[in-house]
């Protein structure tokens, strides 16, 4: 579980999803978690593999789900790409740049020589702005296979990281 320094009014937490998509802990309300999410993670990972912390995450505030987010994938060629969502009726509250910010802190402290990437709906300004906040610069457009046409960002390590 990787906790928020946020006040205990507000905690913020990401709660691992199991490999077979079942959430690491309970004590939470798992209403607002829409039914594909935790199958869809377990399919995620039968399809592409399961390697900690290279996962899905619910995001819980207090002991509700507010939104999910995951690497897409374990890191390839020094790449981890990065998702997030925020559950509806939890939105514009800063939750997808903290679910953003969480993920990068999170491959950073695994492997600080990735290159962590994202991608985006061309035009989708609150996303953009998500990424930009964390630091991710536009890097190309893309082909994705289900959404056509995808802006795909790109944060590089820091400068002096390890490139093993």
């Amino acid at each position: 579980m990787v906790a928020s320094p946020r006040s205990a009014r507000t905690l913020r937490r990401l709660l691992a999803i199991g490999r077979d998509g079942r959430p690491a802990a309970g004590g939470f309300d798992l209403a607002a978690v829409p039914d594909s999410v935790l199958p869809a993670t377990a399919a995620l990972y039968a399809e592409r593999g399961w390697q900690p912390p290279f996962v899905g995450y619910l995001a819980l505030e207090g002991g509700l789900a507010v939104g999910t987010c995951a690497f897409c994938a374990p890191p390839r060629g020094r790449r981890v790409e990065i998702a997030y969502f925020t559950f509806p009726g939890h939105e514009r509250r800063g939750l997808a740049t903290w679910m953003a910010a969480s993920l990068l802190a999170i491959a950073r402290e695994a492997d600080p020589a990735l290159t962590v990437i994202a991608q985006t709906l061309p035009g989708a300004l609150a996303s953009a702005t998500v990424l930009a906040r964390q630091g991710f610069a536009l890097a190309r457009t893309v082909r994705h296979p289900e959404d056509g046409i995808v802006w795909e960002w790109h944060r590089p390590p820091p400068a002096g990281a390890g490139r093993g």
